[in-house]
């Protein structure tokens, strides 16, 4: 029986493409800027070469099921020639006015065997009449030229940007809009389900759609997420980032963020593309907490996706390949009985025991992966995992967790990270949940320590660090095994100084006693130029690092954006 709400047949569909592409791509690739204000020159868009199924290709390559597509932005140029504005890509250059990005794009998804979607902002800062209620006719045109003349879409996205500043088709001003009411938004969503009956709606704030942000661009949901809100209301922050745990309604969280700092192609971003070890803590912080990832590849100014973006996610789809490969065998219970589907929860609760996984020999393991069939609802609140290590049973916690709440929320699945433990046995309890937990499968990996090639650069880089923070400005990283160093980089954060490092020191040791200094000195221009910074040394020999944070910028505990360690191959 159902537990609480549960998911349609569409959002089942949904969960279980579990990664799909972003594609942010406009006037603004060709002005620099992430806004555009309205007014930008037409004659800018004819892009040298152009080509959808690179884009296609290089998505299904690094594992995207789908591919959602900015068909307007905010500066409400259209990327296809719609019948109800002269802003769109039949008045520019490009193929003399002829072409149509959207159409191309859908085509070259279904021939790779992706789904297409759309994004289409409810905010245009060129319209005349933004603000009016006429532009909303105008909005809701052009929502039906796109759900009606590229095939099957499978989720409409609306971005939360609502009223400012603009150009409304020559009047330099400030609109201002109620978001609550303006846009009518349900006769636009009985539209999309008229003419899109599988298709998802994306969006925001009081006006509930079948899928939710989760409060951050950053990549992450939080550990605990419910797939539920409640239907009607504003949402709080906590709501969007944690779910409700009783709200009445279903509604999971889409995980987005972009594969560099912008959403558009800036070239000053090339050095900025997240890095694999990155893009993986993005996988276990969405895919790995009950959601999906919207992973954003923006497009170059000659129309393709830049070498360095495509490069990375392809590697990002062949780790995932390599951590996932295979489930860790024999996975039996003492009784040889199959680890699905049997009893787990607590002792102190209705039924006794838990979920015992057993080897014939000590195994070593460093993930654990879980799945709810919420077909029947999201039940479990709370769960745990232990290890038993020369005859005693040891907690297993996830390194990934920043608040410590513990191992809380499964649904669709939730995937536990933690150092490499050897053991015969990995005991499964369920210490809290709604309703009797039906749960779908367990599995047990032991991912490897990755080293990807750098293209061009005969190095290697080690992701899947361990790392830790000794004090508040020093960060320990550590290998099971020596390796060979030849540079260390740092990535500050990118939306405050609060912890920049500015100075530094790096040091490098194989018995945790030993030190020898590497580097020192001062980041160049960091404050006001926060991208990578390398520290190149003579090739070392080390199984740790010590990167101390000789003075910050501002606060007292260094941070990072991100941060890798070059190894020799």
């Amino acid at each position: 029986m159902p537990c609480g709400p549960v998911p349609t047949e569409n959002q089942l569909r949904w969960q279980e493409m579990e990664m799909y592409a972003f594609i942010h791509y406009s006037l603004n690739t060709y002005t620099d800027q992430e806004w555009g204000f309205g007014n930008e020159d037409l004659q800018l868009f004819n892009p040298s070469d152009l080509d959808c199924r690179q884009w296609a290709r290089v998505c299904k390559q690094a594992g995207m099921k789908g591919i959602i597509f900015t068909a307007k932005h905010h500066c409400g140029f259209c990327m296809w020639p719609s019948e109800y504005t002269e802003y769109s890509v039949k008045n520019t250059p490009w193929k003399n006015g002829k072409g149509d990005v959207v159409k191309k794009l859908a085509d070259a998804c279904h021939e790779e065997g992706l789904e297409f979607a759309v994004y289409l902002s409810p905010w245009d800062r060129n319209h005349k009449d933004y603000g009016r209620p006429e532009y909303v006719t105008y909005f809701r045109n052009q929502l039906r030229e796109l759900l009606t003349n590229y095939g099957d879409i499978f989720e409409v996205w609306f971005d939360g940007a609502n009223g400012g500043d603009g150009w409304y088709g020559g009047a330099n001003e400030t609109r201002k809009i109620d978001r609550t009411t303006y846009y009518e938004w349900p006769e636009t969503y009985r539209m999309i389900r008229e003419l899109q009956p599988h298709c998802l709606i994306w969006n925001d704030g009081s006006d509930r759609g079948d899928l939710r942000w989760v409060g951050t661009e950053a990549g992450n949901v939080g550990e605990t997420n419910w797939s539920l809100l409640n239907h009607d209301g504003e949402v709080s922050w906590p709501m969007l980032h944690y779910g409700l745990e009783d709200g009445d309604s279903w509604v999971p969280g889409e995980t987005n963020t972009s594969i560099r700092p912008g959403w558009f192609y800036h070239e000053a971003e090339n050095e900025h593309v997240k890095s694999l070890s990155k893009l993986m803590d993005t996988y276990y912080k969405s895919v790995g907490r009950n959601s999906c990832l919207l992973l954003n590849f923006p497009i170059a100014p000659n129309g393709r996706i830049h070498p360095t973006d495509s490069l990375r996610g392809i590697a990002f789809k062949k780790m995932i390949d390599e951590v996932f490969k295979e489930d860790l065998p024999p996975l039996l219970s003492p009784e040889g009985d199959s680890n699905t589907q049997q009893t787990v929860l607590s002792p102190s609760g209705e039924k006794e025991g838990g979920l015992i996984l057993q080897w014939d020999k000590p195994t070593t393991f460093n993930r654990f992966v879980v799945e709810e069939d919420i077909r029947y609802g999201q039940r479990v609140k709370k769960f745990s995992l232990e290890a038993e290590v020369d005859g005693q049973w040891m907690p297993l916690k996830d390194e990934l967790v920043e608040n410590g709440d513990g191992l809380t929320t499964i649904g669709h699945r939730r995937i536990i990270c933690f150092p490499n433990v050897t053991a015969t046995r990995l005991r499964f309890i369920v210490t809290d949940s709604k309703c009797e937990p039906i749960i779908k499968k367990t599995a047990v990996y032991l991912a490897p320590e990755l080293t990807v090639d750098i293209p061009d650069s005969g190095e290697k880089r080690s992701s899947n660090l361990h790392y830790f923070f000794s004090n508040p400005k020093q960060m320990m990283i550590d290998w099971d095994t020596e390796q060979t160093i030849t540079s260390f980089r740092y990535l500050p954060p990118q939306t405050t100084l609060e912890g920049t490092i500015t100075h530094y020191s790096l040091w490098a040791s194989n018995d945790w006693s030993n030190w020898k200094k590497l580097a020192s000195g001062e980041f160049s221009n960091i404050v006001n130029n926060p991208i990578w910074q390398t520290i190149k040394f003579a090739p070392v020999k080390a199984k740790i690092l010590r990167l101390d944070a000789d003075r910050l910028a501002e606060g007292d505990r260094m941070t990072f954006g991100d941060f890798e360690v070059v190894i020799d191959k």
